[in-house]
């Protein structure tokens, strides 16, 4: 414990001197942008948080397996700074096609607003910029992802472990989703966020969110984030995906071949989360699950907030993939535990670029 002890508090002193203190992701209004968090702008981002900044947003998509893309809405809420009264919204894409935009003023009269798509740079996309009235409070984007989007992995049924049913999964860090929701794409803009997702009804979604405790079936999904959190931990996975409980707020997504088994190799992941909380607080997210992927998953661990934590894993579980293995006894137990070492910080502490 006690070398644990040492490597989780070197962890919490980089990170805070590689990174500017940015807004907490506690639930709640969004505060007004200080200047720490504002005065160097993000080279990686068009977006243009000091004149208006993204608070919340309400997603709405249609999952299409055949085409591989989503297709819906975002409807983004935004906030000027004291005294602001900027009409211009700059927001980062890249590879979407964006076939409306609208604004409002309380959410219930929609009126076409005029917006433009910039030449697409290679790396950064491209920006949108909307011009919306003085009094708009609210953006909605109509629009589609397209199958090259870098952030959505789209899987064929041959590789996943059932071998029926195609798969869907994201990876948003570090600056990959905005190629799947038009959003101010940096990491010191923390917002709040609901989602609708349809699926075939024989497939389950789940997200970095509320929503799906127990991975039930329907073909429609409601999700809610309450607490503010940056756009690179935007997180969906969609197909067919079992859930089995570890303890009262952890467990286990995955697909049903393996989710019994990958449920007893995290089984102390309970404890792992106690022994954080003696250490750093009680945890803030309310949940922690861990969604495994399909064995063809490419990365080692990817960490979400609240109820979606993703790691490769395959039906071998007691070796683990080669994401994964890093010793010759139950390497996976080790990504939790870091894990949720990390999370405590997270709240409070996180870069505000990636510069």
């Amino acid at each position: 414990m006690r070398h644990g002890r040492f490597a989780a508090i070197g962890l919490i002193l980089l990170g805070a001197a590689a990174c500017r203190r940015a807004e907490s992701p506690r639930s709640g209004p969004a505060l007004t942008p200080t200047p720490a968090a504002t005065s160097s702008r993000d080279v990686h981002s068009y977006g243009n948080p000091e004149e208006i900044r993204v608070t919340h947003a309400d997603l709405d998509w249609d999952v299409d397996f055949d085409r591989k893309v989503l297709r819906g809405s975002a409807t983004l809420t935004v906030k000027r700074p004291a005294r602001g009264r900027s009409t211009r919204l700059v927001l980062d894409t890249r590879a979407l096609d964006v076939s409306k935009v609208e604004a409002s003023r309380e959410g219930s009269a929609w009126t076409n607003s005029p917006f433009s798509l910039a030449p697409p740079d290679k790396i950064l996309g491209s920006a949108l910029t909307v011009t919306i009235p003085e009094d708009a409070t609210q953006v909605r984007i109509t629009y589609a992802t397209r199958p090259e989007a870098s952030g959505l992995q789209w899987l064929d049924p041959p590789q996943t472990a059932g071998r029926k049913n195609p798969f869907l999964f994201t990876q948003s860090q570090a600056i990959h989703a905005r190629s799947w929701i038009p959003i101010q794409d940096t990491p010191q803009v923390r917002i709040t966020y609901e989602a609708r997702v349809r699926t075939p009804p024989d497939l389950a979604a789940v997200m970095s969110a509320g929503g799906n405790p127990e991975g039930r079936r329907g073909g429609e999904y409601r999700f809610a984030m309450p607490q503010r959190i940056p756009a690179y931990l935007f997180a969906i996975a969609a197909g067919d995906i079992g859930f089995a409980p570890m303890s009262r707020r952890t467990g286990v997504y995955a697909e049903p071949s393996v989710v019994a088994a990958a449920a007893r190799e995290f089984e102390d992941t309970e404890k792992m989360m106690q022994a954080a909380e003696r250490l750093y607080g009680p945890y803030r997210w309310e949940r922690y699950d861990i969604l495994v992927l399909p064995p063809s998953f490419p990365f080692g661990g990817i960490r979400n907030a609240s109820s979606l934590y993703r790691i490769a894993w395959t039906s071998r579980l007691a070796s683990g993939s080669p994401g994964t293995t890093a010793g010759p006894v139950s390497p996976p137990l080790r990504i939790p535990a870091g894990s949720s070492s990390r999370s405590p910080p997270l709240r409070d502490l996180a870069c505000a670029e990636w510069h």
